[in-house]
């Protein structure tokens, strides 16, 4: 899987998403991650990238040009279709499911913008889907660009090391994960549950499906409504 970073600093997404498991996923082959300094794209010869907005206001707006340019010469490397995701709060929010959907694909291109936008008609233009974060607002589209492309990189077959981690974590199936313990058996006076000591896998696996229905409905209680759970769970748990 290939992805295209289009952005004004480049060294950030670099440095971001070259250690830990992806850094891994690309030194193994994996995974492509290649940050587009869209500045390379302007024909100032200051490197300027953007101007006043029209009709007045605070701020600058990122120009058409540039990012079309970079957007043109990424579009040529890839040999298939490629989505363009560009960063905003003005855009459904994130989540696993769109991760593991945005994963099917062989490229995709992802626009940071920054200052106060990127003019109207390059989105227009180039953008497949509009994708948010969160509901506030960041100095630039490079740290939601790197959280998109983390959780894309969970779902791409061999990423992960250990197969079940992608499928057991949090937000799989609507539900939050279940608690977690390691060794030692007590700590600060606190024990590990007794079942998870038992080695009746069933017994375990059923406290853990009752455990993640029980956080999920104290932490977050909008999810339950579309979580996939039986008539006799939401009955009693949900």
């Amino acid at each position: 899987m290939k992805f295209y970073i289009l952005t004004l600093f480049p060294e950030m997404v670099e440095q971001g998403l070259t250690t830990s498991i992806i850094g891994r996923a690309v030194a193994n082959g994996l995974l492509s991650v290649e940050a587009v300094n869209i500045r390379d794209y302007t024909t100032d010869r200051h490197k300027k990238v953007d101007d006043y907005p029209y009709g007045g206001g605070a701020g600058m707006v990122m120009q058409a040009q540039p990012i079309y340019d970079a957007w043109c010469a990424v579009k040529k490397k890839c040999n298939s279709p490629a989505r363009t995701i560009y960063l905003t709060p003005q855009a459904p929010v994130f989540h696993q499911a769109m991760a593991k959907e945005l994963a099917e694909e062989e490229n995709l291109i992802l626009l940071c913008g920054h200052y106060e936008g990127v003019d109207e008609r390059v989105l227009e233009e180039i953008v497949t889907d509009y994708v948010s974060i969160g509901d506030y607002v960041l100095t630039g589209g490079e740290l939601a660009a790197m959280v998109v492309c983390d959780a894309i990189s969970r779902m791409v077959p061999g990423v992960l090391t250990n197969e079940e981690s992608g499928t057991t974590e949090s937000l799989e199936g609507g539900l939050l994960e279940y608690p977690q313990y390691s060794r030692p058996e007590e700590w600060n006076g606190k024990k590990v549950p007794e079942i998870l000591l038992s080695g009746d896998h069933a017994k375990v696996d059923a406290w853990r499906r009752k455990q993640s229905i029980l956080r999920t409905a104290e932490r977050r209680p909008d999810l339950l409504d579309q979580a996939v759970l039986t008539e006799e769970e939401r009955k009693e748990w949900a």
